[in-house]
């Protein structure tokens, strides 16, 4: 069995290298023998000043691929997910419901009591069963697949003096009755359990800034075990290492380093760097793709992503091509191609991001299926990498929309007339600080990096959507809105960048004493609701009010 082993030097105190000693398995182009995982590795970690760790890999059958001729195409990868409603038995979550599958839109709930959920959605829902306010009911499991989420909790009132089984009075409004709490506490429900839903969907979701998985963000360091694999596993005498320079990164701060010598003699002609596999999958499911920040020298390089364990497999592969200087360098997960040796693989899977295993960063000759490198030349090569990260593509879209109230900001507010408020703020204290609990829900949502949109509704009536609408920010207006017309908002905002990151209030036209109606024969036609979103402003809370005026509980 072949054997190679890494073994670090330091040059100078500003560098760590890793070096590359012996046989490996997968070369850049074809080989008629299949090589198995080496025998011993030993694997440095990349940061400096880190001690050595050693990983043994065992040898693994692998069966080979069927390889594709030159320049046959292959599946891209399916982009489809699943949206999850959260208080999908309410008044508003039900009809997001509706609206999701009208659209022929892929939607899974979450709900606490399964029967009234079949009961109201029907037999064929996809649901499960759990509770956002106690966080060991929301199972991992629950959330694979979902690629963005409309949270519709809410904590429940009622009248005092109670209700029918179907909450006719509660759909009146609150206007209309004496109210109270039902059930679990607004600290429970709006502030505890938005905490612990973000938590569990947060993964699934992204966050807007992206995920590191190799480099310096800030003063902080992310770090993966690389070490040279060369094409000496084809008799080839190309060498390369990687390092870290403390000083020849972008403005004097610290890179990683990928350089090298690379040679065509005795057949060869590649030399490249590969992780050690992650000791668990990395999920990048969330995110569009890789970037990488780094300094180009106008060469082209391939970047390939692996979705399993075995060593000697298919890579995910992407070409890109670098200019002079400092760039970040976008490679989208569709683009990745099934490559085996340097030949496009038919029967490949579709790449799964939530699966990837190890990365391998690339400059040699061959490119695939018999093409070659037009930028290659022999010669000393160095390829500065500060950082590998996960994005989301532009235009970023809302993946947690977020159904609160319009007042939040109100009770607590100096200055403000009580008396010409709704119900909810006079009544903030005696309903458990339900207004204050919602807005630091939404403060939850703002600070965890997921890109959001928070509708605030004024009061929620049982009228058909349609009527003309009223959309502001800061807090401050009153009146009411259909809950049909809410869910429709909350579904429209998932599609698009201009609510991205915002916080508004809406209302309709119809004030309190019209009621509102439609001909069912003739109903108006549903709103282009992105024209309301391009006029939303960024950073507009209604807590601006606040900030001289702390919060209380």
């Amino acid at each position: 069995m072949e054997s190679c082993y890494f073994s670090v030097t330091k040059p100078s105190s500003s560098s760590t290298i890793l070096n590359f000693q012996g046989v490996s398995s997968l070369g850049g182009r074809s080989s008629q023998k299949s090589l198995g995982a080496p025998s011993h590795l030993s694997w440095p970690l990349s940061g400096p000043n880190k001690k050595s760790q050693n990983f043994v890999y065992r040898r693994k059958t692998f069966k080979g691929p069927i390889l594709a001729e030159a320049g046959k195409q292959v599946n891209s990868m399916d982009s489809s997910g699943i949206t999850l409603v959260t208080g999908a038995t309410g008044g508003v979550g039900r009809r997001v419901v509706d609206v999701l599958r009208n659209k022929k839109l892929s939607v899974r709930v979450l709900v606490r009591n399964e029967e009234k959920a079949r009961r109201m959605l029907g037999e064929d829902v996809d649901l499960v069963v759990g509770d956002v306010t106690k966080a060991s009911t929301l199972l991992p499991e629950y959330f694979k697949g979902i690629t963005s989420v409309i949270n519709a909790v809410s904590v429940i009132v009622g009248p005092k003096e109670g209700d029918t089984p179907d909450r006719e009075k509660y759909s009146q409004g609150i206007k209309f009755f004496e109210p109270e709490i039902k059930g679990d506490s607004p600290e429970m429900v709006e502030y505890v359990g938005m905490k612990n839903l973000i938590n569990a969907v947060k993964k699934n979701l992204g966050i807007r800034t992206g995920k590191l998985l190799f480099g310096y963000e800030g003063n902080s360091f992310k770090e993966l075990p690389w070490g040279a694999l060369d094409d000496v596993v084809m008799g080839g005498v190309s060498q390369s290492t990687f390092q870290i320079d403390l000083t020849g990164g972008e403005n004097g701060g610290p890179t990683g380093l990928f350089k090298g010598v690379v040679t065509t003699a005795n057949n060869g002609g590649f030399a490249s760097i590969r992780t050690k596999n992650f000791s668990e999958p990395e999920d990048l499911s969330a995110y569009d793709g890789l970037e990488l920040r780094l300094k180009g020298d106008g060469r082209r390089y391939k970047l390939i992503v692996r979705t399993s364990s075995d060593w000697d497999t298919v890579g995910y592969t992407a070409i890109f091509d670098t200019v002079e200087g400092w760039q970040s360098v976008r490679l989208p997960f569709s683009s990745l191609r099934p490559i085996f040796r340097a030949r496009t693989v038919l029967d490949a899977s579709p790449f799964d991001p939530s699966q990837i295993t190890s990365l391998q960063l690339m400059f040699s000759k061959f490119e695939s299926d018999g093409k070659l490198n037009p930028t290659f030349k022999e010669g000393p090569f160095e390829l500065p990498v500060s950082c590998i990260r996960a994005y989301l593509k532009d235009p970023i879209t809302p993946r947690f929309v977020h159904v609160s109230s319009a007042g939040v900001t109100r009770p607590e507010r100096p200055g403000i007339d009580l008396s010409k408020q709704p119900p909810a703020v006079r009544l903030n204290k005696e309903l458990g600080f339900i207004l204050t609990f919602k807005l630091k829900g939404e403060d939850e949502i703002r600070e965890s990096g997921i890109p959001y949109t928070i509708v605030r509704p004024c009061a929620l009536t049982e009228e058909p959507a349609g009527a003309d609408l009223i959309f502001d920010q800061g807090d401050n207006i009153t009146g009411k809105i259909s809950r049909e017309e809410v869910a429709r908002i909350c579904v429209a905002a998932l599609k698009s960048p201009y609510a991205c990151d915002k916080t508004f209030e809406v209302k309709s036209v119809i004030p309190f004493s019209e009621p509102y109606t439609v001909d069912p024969e003739n109903p108006p036609p549903e709103k282009d609701y992105n024209e309301f979103f391009k006029t939303l402003k960024d950073g507009i809370t209604g807590k601006e009010s606040l900030e001289k005026t702390p919060i209380s509980v």
